[in-house]
Protein backbone atom coordinates (compact mmCIF):
# COMPACT_ATOMS: atom_id res chain seq x y z
CA UNK A 1 0.00 0.00 0.00
CA UNK A 2 1.38 3.39 -0.97
CA UNK A 3 1.83 5.96 1.76
CA UNK A 4 1.79 9.74 1.54
CA UNK A 5 5.52 9.85 0.77
CA UNK A 6 5.12 7.38 -2.10
CA UNK A 7 2.30 9.44 -3.61
CA UNK A 8 4.29 12.67 -3.27
CA UNK A 9 7.36 11.07 -4.89
CA UNK A 10 5.23 9.81 -7.80
CA UNK A 11 3.56 13.22 -8.22
CA UNK A 12 6.93 14.98 -8.27
CA UNK A 13 8.35 12.54 -10.80
CA UNK A 14 5.32 12.53 -13.14
CA UNK A 15 4.84 16.30 -13.04
CA UNK A 16 8.53 17.19 -13.16
CA UNK A 17 8.31 19.29 -9.99
CA UNK A 18 10.16 19.28 -6.70
CA UNK A 19 9.04 17.17 -3.76
CA UNK A 20 8.31 20.38 -1.86
CA UNK A 21 5.96 21.54 -4.63
CA UNK A 22 4.38 18.07 -4.85
CA UNK A 23 3.82 18.08 -1.08
CA UNK A 24 2.10 21.47 -1.29
CA UNK A 25 -0.07 20.25 -4.19
CA UNK A 26 -0.97 17.02 -2.37
CA UNK A 27 -1.85 18.87 0.84
CA UNK A 28 -3.99 21.35 -1.12
CA UNK A 29 -5.78 18.49 -2.90
CA UNK A 30 -6.55 16.69 0.37
CA UNK A 31 -7.63 19.96 1.98
CA UNK A 32 -10.02 20.67 -0.91
CA UNK A 33 -11.65 17.25 -0.59
CA UNK A 34 -11.81 17.50 3.22
CA UNK A 35 -13.33 20.99 3.14
CA UNK A 36 -15.94 19.95 0.57
CA UNK A 37 -16.95 16.89 2.57
CA UNK A 38 -17.05 18.87 5.81
CA UNK A 39 -19.52 21.28 4.16
CA UNK A 40 -21.60 18.29 3.01
CA UNK A 41 -20.84 18.97 -0.65
CA UNK A 42 -20.13 16.33 -3.29
CA UNK A 43 -16.58 16.61 -4.63
CA UNK A 44 -16.03 15.23 -8.15
CA UNK A 45 -12.52 14.67 -9.48
CA UNK A 46 -12.69 14.10 -13.27
CA UNK A 47 -10.98 10.88 -14.32
CA UNK A 48 -10.89 9.59 -10.73
CA UNK A 49 -14.29 9.63 -9.07
CA UNK A 50 -16.33 11.49 -6.50
CA UNK A 51 -16.42 11.88 -2.75
CA UNK A 52 -19.73 12.47 -1.01
CA UNK A 53 -21.05 12.47 2.54
CA UNK A 54 -23.76 9.97 3.38
CA UNK A 55 -25.91 9.89 6.49
CA UNK A 56 -26.21 6.69 8.52
CA UNK A 57 -29.32 6.34 10.68
CA UNK A 58 -29.11 5.30 14.29
CA UNK A 59 -29.50 1.56 14.57
CA UNK A 60 -29.49 -1.28 17.02
CA UNK A 61 -26.43 -3.48 17.31
CA UNK A 62 -24.96 -6.05 19.66
CA UNK A 63 -21.81 -6.10 21.72
CA UNK A 64 -20.00 -9.17 20.33
CA UNK A 65 -18.57 -10.12 23.73
CA UNK A 66 -21.66 -9.83 25.89
CA UNK A 67 -24.36 -10.12 23.21
CA UNK A 68 -25.95 -7.11 24.90
CA UNK A 69 -28.08 -4.86 22.67
CA UNK A 70 -26.63 -1.40 22.11
CA UNK A 71 -27.73 1.64 20.17
CA UNK A 72 -25.30 2.77 17.49
CA UNK A 73 -25.77 6.54 17.06
CA UNK A 74 -26.43 8.22 13.73
CA UNK A 75 -23.28 9.34 11.94
CA UNK A 76 -21.95 10.77 8.72
CA UNK A 77 -19.63 8.77 6.48
CA UNK A 78 -17.54 9.73 3.46
CA UNK A 79 -18.15 7.59 0.40
CA UNK A 80 -15.94 7.32 -2.67
CA UNK A 81 -17.42 6.27 -5.99
CA UNK A 82 -14.91 5.49 -8.71
CA UNK A 83 -15.47 7.28 -12.01
CA UNK A 84 -15.99 5.54 -15.33
CA UNK A 85 -12.38 6.13 -16.50
CA UNK A 86 -10.90 4.61 -13.34
CA UNK A 87 -13.30 1.63 -13.37
CA UNK A 88 -12.45 0.88 -17.00
CA UNK A 89 -8.71 1.16 -16.32
CA UNK A 90 -8.92 -1.21 -13.33
CA UNK A 91 -11.01 -3.74 -15.26
CA UNK A 92 -8.93 -3.62 -18.45
CA UNK A 93 -6.84 -6.71 -19.16
CA UNK A 94 -3.19 -6.26 -18.23
CA UNK A 95 -0.77 -5.88 -21.12
CA UNK A 96 1.59 -8.81 -21.54
CA UNK A 97 -0.47 -11.07 -19.31
CA UNK A 98 -1.81 -13.38 -22.00
CA UNK A 99 -2.57 -16.82 -20.66
CA UNK A 100 -1.44 -15.93 -17.14
CA UNK A 101 -3.64 -16.02 -14.09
Amino acid sequence: MAGKGDVINAMAEHAGISKKEATAAFDAFVSYISDSCQKGERCAIPGLGSFAVSQRKAREGRNPRTKEKITIPASKNVRFKAGKDLRELVNAPKRGAKGRK
